[in-house]
């Protein structure tokens, strides 16, 4: 019959020690063969460039793009379509009272930052702005608000594309009881 390993082998846990260790050095020995084997290379340029928000290494820069023929081409239609990402936090309805985490959008086109009487939660940075919304300043909001309007609480990682931002620009612009002409 079979010794149990509690007393008979007085080497057992030298073996299971002995066969951790070597287990540990085999593969020790065999990453450094791979290494010798394999020389990996190193890229000029990324393969691969990830957006990050707020541009790291590798960030790429927006081309600069003529408002103007943006604004010409917009579509109000698109821009209500774009607008369904920002009513989680803002609604869009002459009167609408409803209590969100940002103030209604209608009429803002134009009108003074943080001038939303119905609205009390402005950031110290959106209350300081002291500027008209007009297509430019939107459409620069738009792309990256906190790295327009540095401290402000909107949490909104932005809009990227132009013709979206436009799109939307056009949209707010017509949510007005005299809608501002874009040009």
């Amino acid at each position: 019959m079979a010794e149990k390993n509690s007393g008979g082998d007085p080497l057992f846990w030298n073996k299971i020690f002995g066969g951790v260790l070597g287990s540990a050095l085999f593969v020790m020995v065999a990453a450094e063969i791979g290494g010798i084997l394999y020389h990996p290379s190193e890229l000029e340029t990324a393969a691969y460039v990830i957006d990050v928000q707020g541009g790291g290494a590798g960030a790429v820069e927006e081309a600069p793009v003529d408002l103007s023929v943006l604004l010409a081409s917009a579509d109000a239609g698109k821009g209500e379509r774009v607008a369904r990402k920002c009513g989680s936090c803002h609604v869009f309805e002459k009167g609408n009272t409803q209590k969100k985490t940002g103030p209604n959008l209608y009429g803002v086109f134009g009108a003074m930052a943080a001038s939303r009487d119905q609205f009390d939660a402005y950031s110290e940075a959106m209350k300081s702005y002291n500027k008209p919304w007009n297509a430019e300043s939107l459409f620069a909001f738009l792309q990256a608000p906190k790295k327009y309007l540095q401290d402000t609480t909107m949490n909104f990682a932005g809009i990227k594309k132009p013709e979206d931002r436009a799109n939307l620009i056009a949209y707010l612009a017509s949510l007005s009881d005299s809608p501002t002409p874009l040009q």
